[in-house]
């Protein structure tokens, strides 16, 4: 069967790169989208599209009944189901081929095969691929342990326990985030690899009996579990281990004959020795990696499996290498914290490729992943991908929330990753403050601050209604500078300047609102500057910093209590551990908020007794509430 249109039951940046590739086989193209994302960009781009009432992935994108009613409304005679959601639900499979569409995907018995991790390890291992044993009852000999889902992954329900006395409240988390995410809170354990690597094989299988293995991914630099940067081949895996790996991805898509494109994942130790981690019946985040070092559109692929094609008999060899990172909103310094709020301004310089759900003015939603954009840079040896891809990141404008670019940029250019040394335990045994720390200093920073109130002056010069030829920052008494402050990641800076002269080493160049030049010791250096509200956004040829103006008065209505917890982001609670008027300790867990796809604790932050506890399980709460206040007990 010729499929003429599709539906793609997702959302975001994988919905605008199906419907890139449909675009480009003459496919009609169809969007869902929840109220949160009716002005998001894969709605615009689809040719039709149908609303999901509601906001809750729960109402909306995880409804098989509303998507299958969405594509047969549409006229769609195939659905795509992306990454996420229902992408591995056999009965949302299921229900598409039971409706009359094409599954555009693997059979929903392949699916059901590896949907719950314990019995996927089962019919791995008697299919001869090597697993990590399941651990029944963990003794002190096993520590340290990893328990797992079994439903899920992206590391929800996941949690790693060093001590006895830790695993019953691991498990009763681990629990609480499967069922919450999965609908599903059965967990397993199983022994944890310190230094792990994480390396996937992509396999494409057609309905005619052949599977290809078509090269590894390296994904070992993670963060609660999740990737942040992929890339392919793998820069420490030998032709043996290679071909070990790829025989045991065959194997595995095999074993439930699998048809379409599918990833099996393997953590492997210092040794060389490999294990079955688990088999992602859909396409992978990471994708566009291997599609770079092998010229092949898998989704392409994925949709002539769908019609019924055949592969050929060996699959592409692979060139060069790729390197992909993930750029989250998010606060690496705190904790991974995620952001939200409107994104002002998004650019990437040419070069890379981006794969986004974003453009400027789009909103950073509570509801769902933080992951503004994919960026995968290719070159003919990896150092030159890594520069490269650091030197876009760099350059990249992304303006208005907080993301975890400074930390990709270090990253890349670390030289334990330049090296090839990575492992799941990278932020760990580098340290994380370090690898989070912006990538301008203070100095710099100063300099971006002086620039941004130079700029601010100008904006209001040529704004102003009365009097606008009179100079920025002119005053009567001349002696006296114009000063302005603000506040960023490095602390408080203050600039000061007379009739646009700056004070300091700096001489101006040139001012105006978006840019000012200025000369440091002989180097003249460009800040471009934009304002939204009270922040002003500063990007420089070696990183980009925000900058909030402080006002000069205090608003009564920003203070609040001493020892006050405030939500960090938006959110829903979905525990409480403490009660009013108990006595606590610094870092004891006080509750958790579960927000874009997370759970997140919230600790006491210093000894004492809880005087306020404001929330309940259940409630809904936004940044900036107070959640709680410990107060010092009086001695």
């Amino acid at each position: 069967m010729m499929i003429t249109s599709v539906l793609v039951a997702n959302r975001g940046e994988i919905a605008r790169r199906v419907f890139r590739t449909a675009r480009e086989l003459g496919l009609g193209t169809v969007a869902v989208f929840s109220d949160p994302d009716a002005d998001a960009p894969h709605v615009a781009e689809a040719d039709t599209a149908v609303r999901l009432p509601g906001a809750a992935p729960s109402d909306t994108y995880l409804r098989a009944d509303l998507l299958v009613r969405a594509a047969v409304d549409a006229g769609a005679d195939a659905v795509h189901p992306g990454y996420g959601f229902l992408s591995e639900n056999a009965a949302f499979a299921r229900a598409v081929t039971e409706a009359g569409l094409t599954w555009v995907g693997p059979p929903a018995a392949a699916i059901e095969a590896m949907g719950s991790k314990i019995e996927a390890k089962r019919i791995m291992a008697d299919a001869g691929v090597p697993v990590l044993a399941e651990l029944a009852e963990v003794t002190e000999a096993d520590l340290p342990v990893l328990v797992k889902a079994s439903a899920g992954g992206g590391g929800r329900g996941m949690r790693i326990v060093r001590t006895l006395a830790e695993l019953p409240g691991a498990i009763e988390a681990a629990r609480s985030e499967a069922g919450s995410a999965f609908g599903d809170p059965t967990v397993f354990c199983e022994p944890y690899i310190e230094r792990g690597r994480h390396i996937e094989v992509q396999v494409l299988a057609d309905a005619h009996g052949t599977v290809w293995a078509v090269g590894e991914r390296e994904c070992s630099i993670q963060r609660r579990h999740q990737k942040v940067i992929e890339e392919a081949p793998s820069p420490l895996v030998s032709d043996e281990m290679r071909a070990g790996l790829f025989d045991a991805a065959r194997k595995a898509a095999k074993a439930i004959d699998y048809t379409g494109a599918g990833t099996v994942e393997f953590l492997a130790d210092e040794t060389g020795r490999f294990f079955f981690l688990e088999m992602n019946t859909r396409l992978q985040v990471e994708h566009p990696v291997t599609e770079a070092v092998t010229g092949l559109d898998l989704v392409r692929w994925q949709l002539a499996i769908a019609e019924g094609a055949a592969l050929p008999a060996d699959p592409p060899p692979t060139t060069g290498h790729a390197i992909e990172v993930r750029l989250y909103a998010e606060d690496p310094a705190a904790d991974w914290r995620p952001q939200s709020g409107t994104l002002h301004d998004f650019a990437v310089p040419p070069g890379v490729r981006v794969d986004s759900g974003v453009e400027p003015g789009s909103v950073v939603s509570v509801h769902y992943d933080p992951m503004l954009a994919k960026v995968i840079a290719w070159a003919p040896d990896r150092t030159s991908a890594a520069r490269t891809l650091a030197g876009a990141l760099v350059k990249t404008r992304v303006h208005g929330v907080t993301t975890n670019r400074d930390l990709l940029v270090t990253v890349l250019r670390h030289p334990a990753f330049l090296a090839g040394e990575t492992d799941t335990a990278f932020f760990d045994r580098h340290g994380l403050s370090a690898l989070a720390a912006p990538l301008l200093d203070k100095e710099d920073v100063e300099l971006c601050a002086l620039a941004a109130a130079l700029a601010d002056a100008e904006a209001n010069r040529a704004s102003a209604r009365v009097l606008g030829r009179i100079p920025g920052g002119w005053r009567n008494v001349v002696s006296q500078p114009q000063v302005k402050r603000f506040t960023s990641a490095h602390g408080e800076h203050e600039a000061r300047y007379t009739l646009g002269v700056p004070d300091g080493p700096a001489t101006l160049v040139s001012a105006s609102p978006g840019l000012v030049v200025l000369e440091v010791n002989g180097v003249r250096r460009r800040f471009a500057v934009a304002r939204h509200g009270n922040v002003s956004y500063v990007d420089t040829d070696g990183g980009s910093v925000a900058l909030t103006h402080v006002s000069p008065f205090t608003d009564p209505a920003d203070q609040v209590a001493a020892g006050s917890l405030l939500a960090p982001m938006p959110g829903t609670v979905v525990r409480v551990a403490v009660a009013a008027g108990e006595r606590v300790s610094a870092g004891q867990p006080l509750l958790w908020l579960e927000a874009m796809k997370m759970e997140h604790r919230i600790d006491a932050p210093a000894d004492g007794v809880v005087t306020e506890l404001g929330v309940g399980a259940g409630d809904q709460v936004d940044v900036g509430r107070v959640l709680a206040v410990v107060s010092e007990e009086e001695a």
